[in-house]
């Protein structure tokens, strides 16, 4: 089936063509925007010694941790050389050498992507606190222009490195080993920056509010400056690295099914595949240049507009796009329906999370009874938000599925693939949205640090409250979008088999050796049972890490201000030895990153060669369905208890030092690694786990010991 008129059928280079002048034009906007922030001079002495700290340390992680990923990537692309998609001495030399050659671009274009995000990070943090001292609307910009350039980053080079191995390989398996090495590479970046962030919150926290009663960011906590660093190194690198490895492997899992339908790589639905990945991209750039405060100057109503902007003129591109090309109406309706679920489910994620809903400040006024009754409501409001989430992942799929089998059964799953992209398609704005978060972050911290003001304070209070808001609903969405993903690339991974089988003899051209899981089979059902349970090691593996760091850390900090002669007084001239609460960070993160992102990888290979390509299609659905509860309730549960902890230091409840306020600090430090270090994770895992799947689909079909 095509969906093209002859008279209107354009070549397939053209799409491509455009791919990369958009993406270029992308770099182009992110050129801008950092110049912008650079125009403005950093005339503050003390503020720019400590950007220097941060700027510092987060260098000096990533740098570390790009050493020691690099490792892991040449082993990774020494065994895809040898065995992937079959062994070289079987196949084809050439294949298996494309796929390696794709494995390290997709590695090495994420890591670039997390570099650039840190480096303006790092800067805009310092023009945003100083510009706070005279104008909420100048350091609004700073803070949101500053996450422009990741955004514009990330998502350019992800249609760039998509488009240019489309262009030079045409092969769906290399275009899932730039998928992989984007997500094997996002898994561990996610992961450690997580791990390292959520180290120094919980320490700063729990020694500097519980036990001394001392401000958030004052500068005599020794964890002070690895909590900032954290910022950078979690939530702009580990982000940008998880959106960036979404945003690649829709887009992999939809070219590799609509290549399937076209019975090669020139046809309609791949062309549809770019020219909607285009035009997302093109209304993100619109929607962040409309990001403007307005005479109410509300930054909630800024960010959230350029969210709505962004995905209005979506779907007027692609609408537009549909009629003068002749496209199917159905495919753009998935795509559609993709995107306002995933607009949808960040309101969900809002409601649980926002503290001017009820569960938040209800959760605020129990922790007046103590630290169990804030734990408790918090989990159960936690686990209440699943549901919607999940029904709105399922209705999506379910949707889109229906609109798409209208067309024939062969077009489902590239209807569930296409939602997904829909879905993705305002990435650039989501991820702009979530990198202002931190940047504001520090830029309070630099505020109270450098102490320029109540004036400056209160503004950046204001930003931050609206980077928390707005990050609880990128969260919600980035998840959401993960589901969608993974269940399309089960459709690649079917895909990839029934080729594979057709290859090797086991299955006649245009004949389905896989068609479904039956979860009656004892294969399908031992893979749906270790799939399950996957996601809750791995989550359990990043949390221990976490709290083997952090007892480390606040070790070292009672250490110091019992050691360091007038630390505790706050005396002039008395500086905490930061960089040592920053090692600790460092090093604890870099040991505990790579046990998980290992045990993930190696169970799927056993699970696979054990039980074959069947074992397989049972463990990618548990391991999905598993994946997306647990994300959920561990995004939202502590994006919850944080949002209640501010509630009370906002004066409800008793205010700073009260009892409520201490319960909600512990609350705080419970919720920090499920929210930014577990849950943000299990996005990565799952899409790692899906794809590790896909591209050895061949070698469980050959190999398996009872499949």
């Amino acid at each position: 089936m095509t969906f093209l008129l002859t008279k209107t059928r354009l070549d397939s280079s053209i799409f491509l063509v455009a791919a990369i002048l958009v993406s270029l034009a992308a770099f182009a906007v992110a050129w801008w925007l950092y110049h912008w922030i650079m125009r403005e001079r950093v005339d503050h002495p003390q503020v720019e010694r400590i950007r220097g700290y941060i700027a510092k340390g987060a260098h000096t992680f990533l740098r570390r941790e790009y050493k020691l990923l690099a490792l892991f990537a040449a082993g990774m692309t020494v065994l895809i050389l040898l065995f992937l998609p079959q062994p070289i001495w079987q196949g084809s030399a050439l294949t298996n050498l494309n796929m390696a050659l794709a494995y390290v671009a997709g590695t090495v274009f994420s890591a670039i992507a997390g570099k650039i995000g840190v480096q303006v990070a790092t800067q805009a943090n310092a023009r945003a606190a100083l510009a706070a001292r005279s104008s909420l609307r100048q350091s609004f910009l700073a803070g949101f222009r500053g996450g422009a350039v990741m955004g514009m980053a990330v998502v350019g080079s992800s249609l760039l490195g998509v488009a240019l191995v489309f262009w030079l390989f045409a092969d769906g398996s290399v275009i899932l080993g730039f998928s992989f090495g984007a997500s094997s590479l996002a898994l561990f970046a996610k992961a450690g920056g997580g791990i390292f962030t959520k180290t120094a919150d919980i320490s700063a926290d729990l020694v500097g509010k519980v036990e001394l009663g001392i401000p958030e960011d004052d500068p005599r906590n020794p964890a002070v400056i690895a909590d900032n660093v954290g910022d950078n190194v979690g939530d702009v690198a580990g982000m940008g690295a998880d959106l960036f490895d979404s945003n690649v492997a829709s887009m992999a899992a939809a070219l590799v099914i609509a290549m399937a339908l076209d019975g090669g790589a020139r046809g309609p639905n791949s062309q549809m595949v770019f020219l909607y990945t285009t035009l997302g991209l093109l209304a993100s750039i619109i929607g962040v240049a409309s990001a403007r405060m307005g005479k109410k100057e509300d930054p909630s109503r800024a960010l959230n507009l350029s969210t709505y902007v962004t995905g209005g003129v979506f779907l007027l591109l692609t609408a537009a796009a549909t009629a003068l090309l002749n496209f199917s109406w159905q495919i753009w309706g998935a795509a559609i329906v993709g995107l306002a679920a995933g607009i949808l489910i960040g309101i969900t994620s809002d409601f649980f999370t926002n503290d001017n809903r009820s569960p938040v400040r209800r959760v605020a006024k129990l922790s007046q009874s103590g630290p169990a009754f804030t734990i408790l409501s918090g989990m159960s409001y936690g686990l209440m938000s699943v549901l919607p989430a999940l029904v709105g992942i399922a209705a999506a799929a379910l949707v889109a599925y229906q609109l798409c089998a209208s067309l024939g059964t062969e077009y489902a799953l590239f209807g569930i693939a296409m939602s997904a992209l829909g879905m993705l398609s305002i990435v650039g704005t989501i991820i702009s949205n979530d990198a202002y978060g931190p940047i504001v972050d520090n830029a309070r911290g630099l505020v109270e640090m450098a102490e320029l003001g109540e004036e400056a304070l209160e503004r950046t209070d204001e930003l931050d409250s609206a980077g928390n808001t707005v990050k609880a609903i990128t969260k919600g969405f980035s998840i959401a979008a993960a589901g969608l993903t993974v269940i399309s690339l089960l459709g690649a991974f079917m895909t990839e088999v029934n080729e594979s089988a057709v290859a090797a003899g086991l299955a006649v051209e245009g004949e389905r050796y896989l068609q479904g899981f039956d979860i009656l089979d004892p294969l399908v059902f031992f893979g749906l049972l270790i799939g399950a349970a996957i996601p809750a090691m791995f989550s359990a593996m990043l949390m221990r890490g976490v709290n083997r760091n952090a007892d480390r850390m606040v070790a070292e900090i009672h250490r110091q201000f019992k050691e360091i002669p007038g630390l505790k007084e706050g005396k002039a001239e008395v500086v905490p030895e930061y960089d040592r609460c920053i090692s600790i960070a460092t090093v604890g993160a870099l040991r505990e990153l790579i046990p998980a992102g290992l045990m993930v990888i190696v169970v799927t290979l056993l699970v696979g060669f054990i039980g074959g390509v069947k074992a397989i299609g049972g463990f990618l659905t548990g391991n999905i369905v598993s994946g997306l509860l647990l994300a959920i309730f561990m995004s939202n549960s502590g994006g919850l208890w944080d949002n209640a902890k501010k509630y009370v230091e906002a004066g409800h409840c008793g205010g700073k030092n009260s009892q409520a306020h201490k319960a909600a600090v512990v609350g705080d430090t419970v919720g920090d690694p499920f929210k930014d270090t577990a849950g943000p994770s299990l996005n990565t895992q799952i899409t790692v786990v899906s794809l590790v799947a896909s591209v050895a689909s061949g070698m469980f079909l050959l190999f398996s010991l009872l499949g």
